[in-house]
């Protein structure tokens, strides 16, 4: 097969997994693959992921011109060329609307806890691109400041984001971050999260070059020190509190800790009924089975 047969197969499966798994509805969502130095295959726009077929893709250059295809190019394909454009490494981007993942990016919550060894390892943390309309040059600005050394973000009130080095490599990255949010919202609701310690975190940015797994930056845990130029982020800040001498480090969410003006709310919590509760927990353990 040649690679623009397979590299357009490879699409049409990414979508079929994206809508199977309920990242997208309807027509949302986006992909798009390098197919030379040159030239990109993406996702035509007005099609839903789940039911599209090879000739479908639409080939253009890198500043976004067509060259050919019935069919026009996804209405995201800035977003798309500024990824390549800033990350020369990255050979595949995917955008998706991953429920549980879109929740934290509504409600303001980056993914950079330190609460699972896997994630730390591969992502580092997924933080959360400012908002910007879709479609135009704020979103792509938006993911300026962080898309050089993260290769997953979640965009603020729009969904999530991830490259990688081929096409599902770009998928599975999608899939941690929705199963990332999926076991953080459990913890949350169940009352507390257990982080892994600073040493901890350190331990497992070691093991990256042992295990051969490719970041495009390091891990940072002090903040300060994060703004390069014109505030892009230069690290993957990761939240891990100082325990020396524990790897796990509980903290709980309880009401008062920093109340939101005005709310009656304490900052970061979130008031369910105890059946409300009892319902998303059941949900939960389900689909972890």
């Amino acid at each position: 097969m040649k690679r623009e047969e397979q590299l357009r197969a490879e699409i049409v499966e990414v979508g079929r997994r994206l809508w199977a798994r309920g990242y997208v509805a309807s027509n949302d969502g986006n992909i798009s693959v390098r197919l030379d130095e040159h030239r990109l295959l993406a996702t035509p726009k007005s099609v839903s992921k789940g039911f599209m077929t090879p000739d479908m893709m639409v080939m253009t250059d890198l500043s976004g011109r067509k060259l050919a295809g019935d069919r026009d190019a996804s209405s995201e394909l800035l977003l798309h060329l500024a990824v390549y454009d800033l990350r020369p490494d990255v050979q595949a981007v995917v955008h998706a609307h991953p429920p549980l993942a879109t929740g934290f990016a509504v409600a303001g919550i980056a993914l950079d806890r330190a609460v699972l060894a896997e994630v730390v390892t591969t992502l580092g943390s997924i933080p959360i691109a400012d908002y910007g309309t879709p479609s135009t040059a704020e979103l792509p600005d938006a993911v300026r400041k962080y898309i050089k050394v993260h290769d997953g973000l979640l965009l603020a009130n729009h969904g999530a984001l991830t490259v990688g080095g081929d096409l599902l490599g770009a998928y599975y990255k999608m899939e941690t971050i929705e199963h990332f949010a999926h076991i953080s919202l459990v913890a949350r609701l169940l009352g507390r999260e257990r982080l892994l310690s600073r040493d901890e975190v350190t331990r497992l940015q070691g093991l990256r070059g042992r295990y051969g797994i490719a970041s495009p930056a390091e891990i940072c845990i002090d903040e300060g020190g994060t703004a390069g130029v014109e505030g892009e982020a230069v690290c993957q800040v990761v939240q891990a509190p100082h325990a020396p001498g524990q790897r796990l480090v509980a903290e709980s969410f309880a009401p008062g800790d920093g109340p939101a003006a005005g709310s009656g709310v304490a900052e970061g919590e979130i008031r369910l009924t105890y059946r409300q509760l009892a319902a998303l927990i059941e949900e939960a353990v389900k689909d972890l089975r």
